[in-house]
C-alpha cells in the first residue's frame, strides 16, 4: 500500500486523465476496495462488477476528492461500500442455486409469538432511540439505517469526520447500555 500522501498525488493526477496513475492506484487499492465489497456482497461476480463501478467512479470524481475532508484511501473505500450497498438493495432475483431455502413454503400465517416478541424488541429500540438528543438520533439513522458513510455523515452534520466516529460510538453505547437494562 502506498501512503496516503502518494495516493493524494496520483488522484490528482488521475483527475487530469494520467492513465498511467490510474494503473498505479488500481494496483495499491485493489485488495483493500476488494476484501471491503466481497464482504458485503459474498460473491465474486458481484464484487467483481461493483469494483469496474467503483473504479469508473473513482476515475470520473478524482477530481473532486478533497484531502483535507478524508484520506484518500478512506474515500475510495466509501464509494466501494456505497456501490457494493447499492447492488445489495437491488431487487435481484434468486436463484434456487444460491439460496435452497427458496423452495421452502412459507406458513400461511407467521408465528403470532415471534411478531410480538419483535414488536416489543423494536419498542425498546425505539425508546432506547428516544433518549437521544434529536442531532444524535439522526446520525444513528442516517449510518445504520440509510447506510451513509462517515464522510457523509461529516459532510451533513459539518463537522469533522472524527468527531462523526465519536458521536457515533457515544450512540451506539448509550442504545446498548438503555438495551441492557
Amino acid at each position: 500500500m502506498l501512503s496516503p500522501q502518494e495516493l493524494v498525488w496520483l488522484l490528482a493526477a488521475v483527475a487530469k486523465g494520467d492513465r498511467a496513475a490510474f494503473e498505479r492506484l488500481y494496483a495499491a487499492t485493489r485488495s483493500k476496495l476488494y476484501g471491503v465489497v466481497l464482504r458485503i456482497l459474498r460473491r465474486h461476480d458481484l464484487a467483481d462488477e461493483v469494483m469496474q463501478e467503483t473504479y469508473l467512479k473513482i476515475w470520473n470524481s478524482a477530481g473532486q476528492f478533497d484531502p483535507a475532508l478524508s484520506s484518500p484511501i478512506t474515500w475510495m473505500v466509501a464509494i466501494a461500500r456505497n456501490r457494493a450497498i447499492d447492488q445489495v438493495r437491488k431487487k435481484t432475483e434468486v436463484s434456487i442455486d444460491e439460496d435452497p431455502a427458496v423452495l421452502e413454503i412459507a406458513a400461511d400465517s407467521p408465528d403470532p409469538l415471534a411478531k410480538r416478541e419483535m414488536t416489543e424488541e423494536l419498542r425498546r429500540l425505539l425508546a432506547c432511540m428516544g433518549r437521544l438528543d434529536e442531532e444524535r438520533r439522526r446520525l444513528v439513522l442516517f449510518a445504520y439505517y440509510d447506510g451513509w458513510s462517515r464522510e457523509q455523515l461529516a459532510v451533513k452534520f459539518d463537522k469533522p469526520v472524527n468527531t462523526v466516529k465519536t458521536w457515533l460510538r457515544r450512540a451506539l453505547m448509550e442504545i446498548r447500555e438503555c438495551l441492557g437494562s
